[in-house]
């Protein structure tokens, strides 16, 4: 997914729990996001989700094929 779709969908969901992300390879991951960089040097844009064991899992925008809001049971991008 690009960088500017992915950030125009995961916005309104930053600090939001029971948000599911599906990457390119296929893993999912449920929580709740916490960060997204975008524009520091040197970095790949990024989101971070807390799982609800409390583990933080950083995922590259351009690795997102899918990005479910579960709270509103429908697809976001």
């Amino acid at each position: 997914m690009e960088v500017t779709r992915a950030l125009a969908a995961l916005q309104p969901l930053y600090g939001k729990g029971n948000v599911e992300i599906v990457t390119e390879d296929g893993h999912r991951v449920r929580g709740v996001v916490r960060s997204m960089k975008t524009t520091q040097a040197l970095t790949t844009p990024s989101v971070k989700v807390e799982r609800a064991d409390g583990e933080i899992v950083k995922i590259p925008f351009n690795a997102i094929v899918e990005i479910i809001n579960h709270n509103r049971s429908g697809r976001v991008a």
